[in-house]
C-alpha cells in the first residue's frame, strides 16, 4: 500500500514541511482553502501579514537550502531581484543604545523581498524538486481518527464530507488554526495556550528605488523598549523590483497612521528623521497598508502527555510571534527540518515519532519566543504578559549587550548570531561575549549615522528634494 502524508496549509510553513516528508513516502498532497497563484507571485488574502517588511535569516535560509538541496533556493531568489544583505555591513541600523557601526564582515547575511516571491519560490522549488508533492484545494474540517493516532484528515465538500487517509498529518494552517478544537474532537483537551499583544499596528507603503540609491543600505531606526513609551520603529528594505519596502510599528498607544502624510510624519518624528529624509524624495507606488495580526501567540503541544501518532502542528499553527523580530519564517523552516531528522531511519508508524518530532520542533519556538515576548513584555499596557524577575536580568544583561555592540565586533557578532537563528541565547552566555557585555564598546559611541560619503549625499539629495504624492496602482 502506497504511504500518504497529508500537509494542511501551503504556506511556506506547509510547503517546506511537504520538502521534509517528501523522500520518507510514496505520495505527498498538501491541502490549501485559498486559490494559490499560479502565473507569478502574488499577495495572498489569507496572509494578513503579507504585505509588510519580511526578513529571511540565516538560519531559516540554511534549513529552506537542506529541505530542497537541488534547487538552490537562495539563488532562485536572487534571480528574481531579492537582495542579500550583510547584517554586519549592509545595514545602517539605530539601536536602543545608539547607532550600529558597520563591520567589513560578510557571514551573517539575510534575505529581503516581499513575502509573496518568497512563498512563490519556495513552493515552485518544492513542486518542481519533489515529483511527488500535489497542491490541492480543499477545505479540512478535522482529524480522522483518535486520541491514540490521527488516521487523515476530513475534507468538507458541497456534498457534504469525506476521509482522507495519511500515514502522517502535518498541521500548518498559521496564525488562525483551529488545532486545537480538532484536538478536542479526538478527546485531548487541556492543552495551555498564552498570548503576549503589545497592541503593535504595521503600516507599509512601498515605494521606487530613487535615482543613485539602488545600493543604499536597510535602514532601520528600532524601537526602544526601556523608556516606559510606546515602543515606534521604522525600516526600509530593498526590495525586487527596484523598490523599498517601508514598514513602520508602533505598540499600543504608538500605532502608526494609515494615511500618506501622517505615514511621512510619524517617520520624521522618530529618534532619528533618517527613514523619513529618504522617502521624502521617493515616489510612493502604493497606498499605505495596516496589520494588527501582530500578537505572541503560543500553543504549548509539546508539554501533552498522551499525544497522538500521526500528527504534527508547525509554523503559526504552533506560535507566532511579533513581526518586528522577523523570525517567525525561519522558525518555520528550521521546524520542517527537524521533523526530516525525526523521520530518518524512522518508520512513520513508529509508536513516539509524532511526540518526538514535536517537542524537537519546540525547541526552536521556544528561542523565537524568548526573544520577541522578552522584549514586549517591556513595553506599556501589554496584554497577557509580565515582567518577571527573570526578564528584567534578562533585559539589563541585553541592554547592555546591545550597547557594547555599538562598539565591539565580538558582541555584536553574538547579536547577529542570535538574532539570525544561526545559535541560541546560550550563546549569549559565552565567556567572550559575557566578557564583552561587562567591558562594554572599545569604540567611541556614534552620533551620526554610519554612512559612506556617497551614502550621505544620496540622502541630502533625497531630504533636500520631496516627491508629490502620487502612488499607482502597483501592487506590492
Amino acid at each position: 500500500m502506497m504511504s500518504r502524508a497529508v500537509i494542511i496549509g501551503a504556506g511556506l510553513g506547509g510547503v517546506l514541511a511537504a520538502a521534509a516528508m517528501s523522500p520518507y513516502v510514496d505520495e505527498v498532497v498538501v491541502l490549501d482553502r485559498d486559490d494559490l497563484p499560479t502565473e507569478g507571485p502574488d499577495h495572498r488574502r489569507g496572509l494578513p501579514q503579507g504585505r509588510h517588511a519580511h526578513l529571511l535569516m540565516a538560519g531559516g535560509l540554511e534549513a529552506m537550502e537542506d529541505l530542497v538541496p537541488s534547487a538552490d533556493v537562495k539563488k532562485r531568489l536572487l534571480a528574481s531581484g531579492a537582495r542579500e544583505i550583510s547584517l554586519s555591513s549592509g545595514m545602517v541600523v539605530l539601536s536602543s543604545e545608539g547607532w550600529l557601526r558597520r563591520w567589513q564582515r560578510t557571514h551573517h547575511t539575510m534575505i529581503t523581498c516581499t513575502r509573496a516571491l518568497l512563498d512563490w519560490t519556495v513552493r515552485t522549488a518544492v513542486v518542481e524538486g519533489c515529483g511527488n508533492v500535489e497542491i490541492r484545494k480543499a477545505q479540512v474540517a478535522g482529524l480522522v481518527g483518535g486520541a491514540r493516532r490521527v488516521r487523515g484528515v476530513r475534507v468538507a465538500s458541497g456534498e457534504g464530507a469525506t476521509d482522507l487517509h495519511a500515514d502522517i498529518v502535518v498541521e500548518a494552517t498559521g496564525r488562525g488554526s483551529r488545532v486545537v478544537n480538532w484536538l478536542t474532537e479526538l478527546g485531548i483537551t487541556g492543552v495551555e495556550e498564552k498570548n503576549v499583544d503589545s497592541g503593535l499596528v504595521n503600516a507599509t507603503r512601498i515605494y521606487r528605488t530613487p535615482p543613485g540609491a539602488e545600493d543604499f543600505p536597510l535602514t532601520m531606526v528600532q524601537a526602544d523598549p526601556y523608556v516606559s513609551r510606546p515602543g515606534r520603529s521604522a525600516v526600509i528594505v530593498p526590495i525586487e523590483g527596484d523598490r523599498w519596502m517601508v514598514s513602520l510599528a508602533g505598540s499600543r498607544g504608538g500605532e502608526p497612521p494609515a494615511d500618506p502624510d501622517g505615514f511621512l510624519a510619524y517617520t520624521l518624528g522618530l529618534p532619528h528623521p533618517i527613514v523619513g529624509q529618504l522617502i521624502s524624495g521617493a515616489e510612493p507606488l502604493t497606498e499605505v497598508f495596516l496589520s494588527r495580526s501582530t500578537s505572541n501567540s503560543r500553543r504549548y503541544l509539546e508539554k501533552i502527555r498522551d499525544w497522538p501518532d500521526g500528527l504534527v502542528v508547525l509554523g503559526d499553527a504552533l506560535a507566532t510571534f511579533n513581526p518586528a523580530y522577523g523570525q517567525g519564517m525561519s522558525v518555520a523552516a528550521l521546524g520542517a527540518l527537524e521533523l526530516r531528522h525525526r523521520l530518518e531511519n524512522t518508520d512513520l508508524a513508529a509508536t513516539g515519532l509524532a511526540r518526538r518530532a514535536q517537542r524537537s520542533v519546540a525547541r526552536h519556538v521556544e528561542t523565537a519566543w524568548n526573544i520577541a515576548v522578552g522584549q514586549d513584555v517591556l513595553y506599556p499596557d501589554v496584554r497577557g504578559g509580565q515582567r518577571t524577575a527573570a526578564d528584567r536580568v534578562a533585559a539589563q544583561y541585553t541592554r547592555r549587550l546591545t550597547r557594547a555592540a555599538t562598539g565591539s565586533l565580538t558582541a555584536a557578532t553574538a547579536l547577529w548570531d542570535v538574532t539570525g537563528l544561526k545559535a541560541g541565547p546560550t550563546r549569549l552566555l559565552r565567556p567572550g561575549t559575557v566578557l564583552a557585555t561587562l567591558t562594554g564598546p572599545r569604540l567611541p559611541r556614534l552620533t551620526e549615522p554610519p554612512l559612506t560619503p556617497s551614502e550621505s549625499q544620496v540622502l541630502h539629495g533625497l531630504h533636500a528634494t520631496p516627491t508629490e504624492e502620487s502612488p499607482s496602482s502597483a501592487s506590492a
